[in-house]
């Protein structure tokens, strides 16, 4: 005579090993370590730039760092980000926005645990490239270049720092350009708020030269803002190719992490996913290079 009683425990202890398995698998197939994310911001801006990208990626679980880049000069804030990435454990996923796209090209050479690269309307140099050459680019017919050229004196304020070399300065742009030419997308009141609290950069980071950049063996991610007056969209376009990024185009001036957070939240979490084989195939955004 059949126990029942034995029959029906050994047929839950049967679906619980079924279960068990089945969890298991889906665990060994899945991504392993969740890769910390490094924002860096460019110049003229400071790390609360990222407010909107830091909360929805935490929201998602990421630890996330943005470390502050010092703005000293090219070749020293790479080094410093080359050093902060060093005291973080596991993968990383290094963002820059407008300058910091240049100094985490530098800063993520040699480093194993960098998997990814994103820029967010971003210079992206190649070894041996300034930034002057490259807002140098002349413009095709009908487009212009960077909001950020013409006379110098009416675009910045030079302010003398100490222990600057001869002919360095801080430089800020000025207060009545901002707002329609790095925040033309924000609100005024906004824009104003963004000029006043500007954190300048030494103006010897425009004709240094890039090194060994990491975009060449790192996969890269490029959100190229449409509307960006700082690094026109032809010139993003032309550096997002060059380094055979995966682009975005998303209709957003020049701080996009600030107007279309959103937008940088998801392109991050597409290279973090892709990049330890958890592609995320129900993405609202679509990658894909477009001339301009």
């Amino acid at each position: 005579m059949i126990d029942m009683k034995k029959l029906i425990s050994l047929s839950i202890l049967t679906m619980l090993i079924v279960l068990a398995s089945i969890v298991a698998v889906r665990s060994e197939s899945g991504s392993g370590p969740k890769p910390s994310i490094v924002l860096i911001h460019g110049a003229w801006a400071d790390g609360s730039g990222w407010s909107g990208v830091i909360s929805r990626l935490q929201d998602q679980g990421y630890t996330v760092y943005a470390p502050p880049n010092p703005l000293r000069g090219l070749a020293s804030d790479s080094a410093y980000i080359a050093d902060f990435l060093q005291s973080i454990t596991g993968p990383i996923i290094l963002v820059g926005h407008s300058y910091g796209g240049a100094v985490i090209t530098n800063a993520a050479t040699g480093n194993p645990n960098v998997k990814a690269l994103v820029y967010v309307d971003a210079f992206v140099p190649d070894e041996g490239e300034s930034l002057i050459q490259l807002l140098s680019m002349p413009p095709p017919i009908g487009q212009s270049a960077s909001c950020l050229g013409g006379d110098p004196s009416k675009v910045f304020n030079f302010v003398n720092y100490p222990g600057a070399a001869a002919g360095d300065f801080d430089v800020y742009i000025k207060q009545s350009v901002f707002p329609s030419c790095f925040a033309n997308d924000q609100p005024v009141v906004k824009a104003a708020v963004l000029a006043s609290a500007q954190r300048p950069a030494v103006l010897s980071i425009l004709p240094a030269v890039s090194g060994v950049p990491a975009w060449k063996s790192i996969p890269s991610w490029y959100l190229l803002g449409t509307i960006d007056l700082v690094i026109p969209p032809y010139l993003q376009l032309f550096m997002a190719q060059r380094a055979h990024a995966q682009i975005v185009d998303v209709r957003t001036a020049h701080p996009s992490m600030i107007s279309h957070p959103e937008a940088v939240t998801l392109l991050i979490e597409q290279a973090a996913q892709t990049v330890t084989g958890n592609s995320n195939t129900n993405s609202e955004l679509t990658l894909s290079p477009t001339s301009l």
